[in-house]
């Protein structure tokens, strides 16, 4: 075998993305490309510019994160190191409606916070807009997108609960169809957020049927007491518009709907039986992350933020809404259950991380009056972690052979614009978690299986062309991993440890991470639809 090769992962155990047992072998990288790859005694004895020696180690595709929310940290600081110490090398964003384009009317002031928070100065309207400014960014990951429903709807008819007329739905039509011909890879959904959480089912399939050979994820409209129709409304949304489906983070939230589990995967497993492409996504936790006033009825949220704060003004009104709260919320720890992860202003920095439980004892209030009086405050910018799911139910999750991992979070980094307050440490420890913790030491499936549901199973659901697998011409996404040591470190308390057992990763054929040693080198790419 006579050619020169840039990288040689040599003598580790390769995982090649399929499924199936691995082999000793050696890697051998040619720019961005997987020029070969040799089984048992095969050596190769040509000009090699690096050596990984892998012997000991494990060597698989890059893992690719299929439910990230990094459109806006990712222009901030592109060096992706919560990611990248994970082996991520792919990110899915534009996930739970909320993408990086389309932004126009109330879309876009809704997003202004957000953009000022992480220092950006420019702005933009579409995807073509938003991919070049992250490619000047030159991030270290890859980056794909879905586009929200949620900016396309209030970009057209902005917060107001009602459906939208003829026109409506022909811009809105119109503005997923140019995102896709911009590179978006397909259409979410946010059916708990503003202005999601008005759309009806019909517009929905109006707009899937638009893109039916893409994709159509959702963070569906209930993952607790409506779960189960929440999901029989997701399966007709693909049966009808002939589109695949994705189930966002499947959990089964809050004590009284964890006896729901086997139905939810009875009803999914029943769709993909008659045929319908059914998938989904979950993080290896049991504890969500979303703002704060996800806790409020949902039509508080009608009409936008300033409404909202109207709203929570408005005496009579946060009666009605503080009772809505306190009779959904019967729970005896269901307080203690939530954690404020972030807050704007300065003065409240010293909350995060505590539970409300916690902050209303301190203040002398009610838990329910604390959280509507912090919500004010801090004018809505405030972020939390829930506490309200099960562990058994996790690893039936986990364990369903079309469920991928998703980690929920955004990139960050342990300095700089995206180190903020206390997130949820899955930003840091989701994939070292479940192949550490989940296939390894509690064995819910081989390590085959668990590589093959964080690369090739999530490119092949997301058209992810010539990545997720190791294999010749392929695309060099690749992580060297110590399968005995690999493991999350990252805690509530402390969410931003690096994890234990990444040895090296490369995207597009470039070292990320060499020997546990952030590079400095951002050589990922934008993957757009079709390309």
């Amino acid at each position: 075998m006579a050619m020169d090769i840039d990288i040689l992962i040599r003598g580790g155990r390769v995982y090649d993305g399929a499924g199936d047992e691995p082999f000793i072998g050696d890697v051998a990288i040619t720019q961005d490309r997987i020029a070969f790859i040799t089984k048992g005694g095969d050596r190769f004895t040509g000009k090699v510019k690096k050596i990984i020696d892998a012997k000991d180690l494990s060597v698989s595709p890059g893992f690719i994160d299929t439910h990230a929310h990094s459109e806006f940290t990712l222009l901030a600081d592109g060096r992706a190191e919560g990611k990248i110490f994970q082996g991520v090398t792919t990110e899915i964003n534009g996930n739970c409606g909320l993408s990086a384009a389309p932004l126009y009317g109330e879309a876009r002031e809704y997003r202004e916070n957000d953009q000022r928070e992480m220092g950006l100065e420019e702005r933009w309207s579409t995807f073509g807009e938003y991919f070049q400014l992250l490619e000047k960014r030159r991030p270290a990951i890859n980056f794909a997108a879905l586009a929200g429903h949620g900016n396309i709807r209030a970009s057209v008819i902005g917060y107001a609960d009602r459906e939208p007329d003829g026109a409506e739905m022909e811009r809105m039509q119109s503005l997923l169809k140019e995102a896709v011909r911009e590179g978006a890879i397909g259409l979410s959904t946010g059916l708990i957020y503003p202005p999601g959480v008005y759309a009806r089912t019909g517009e929905i399939i109006g707009l899937a049927r638009c893109i039916k050979d893409l994709i159509y994820t959702s963070h569906m409209r209930s993952e607790s007491d409506q779960l189960i129709e929440a999901i029989e409304e997701t399966i007709r949304i693909g049966r009808e518009s002939g589109i695949a489906v994705h189930i966002s983070h499947l959990k089964t939230g809050g004590r009284n709907n964890w006896a729901k589990r086997d139905r939810a995967l009875s009803l999914i497993e029943s769709a993909r039986t008659e045929g319908l492409p059914v998938t989904c996504d979950r993080y290896p936790y049991t504890a969500a992350s979303t703002d704060l006033d996800a806790a409020l009825p949902a039509w508080a949220y009608a009409g936008g933020a300033e409404e909202e704060l109207q709203r929570l003004k408005d005496p009579e009104v946060r009666s009605a809404i503080r009772n809505e709260v306190v009779s959904q919320h019967t729970e005896e720890d269901y307080w203690n259950s939530i954690a404020i992860s972030s807050v704007n202003s300065e003065a409240n920095r010293w909350m995060e991380g505590k539970t409300l439980s916690f902050l209303s004892e301190r203040a002398k209030k009610e838990p329910v009056d604390f959280l509507l009086d912090i919500l004010l405050e801090e004018r809505l910018r405030i972020g939390a972690i829930f506490h309200s799911m099960n562990e058994d139910n996790l690893r039936k999750f986990l364990a369903r052979p079309y469920l991928m991992i998703g980690s929920d979070s955004s990139v960050r980094a342990a300095d700089g614009p995206t180190r903020r307050g206390k997130p949820h440490p899955r930003g840091f420890g989701t994939f070292p978690r479940f192949v550490g913790r989940y296939a390894r030491d509690l064995k819910l499936m081989n390590m085959g299986e668990a590589i093959r549901k964080i690369t090739l199973l999530p490119s092949v659901t997301f058209g992810l062309a010539g990545r997720g697998q190791l294999k010749e011409g392929f695309h060099a996404d690749v992580v060297v991993f110590d399968e005995e040591r690999i493991i999350d470190r990252a805690t509530f308390e402390e969410p931003f440890l690096k994890p234990e057992g990444i040895h090296s990763v490369l995207v597009n054929g470039s070292p990320v991470v060499w020997e546990g040693t952030v590079t400095g080198n951002r050589p990922g790419k934008i993957l757009r639809n079709g390309r």
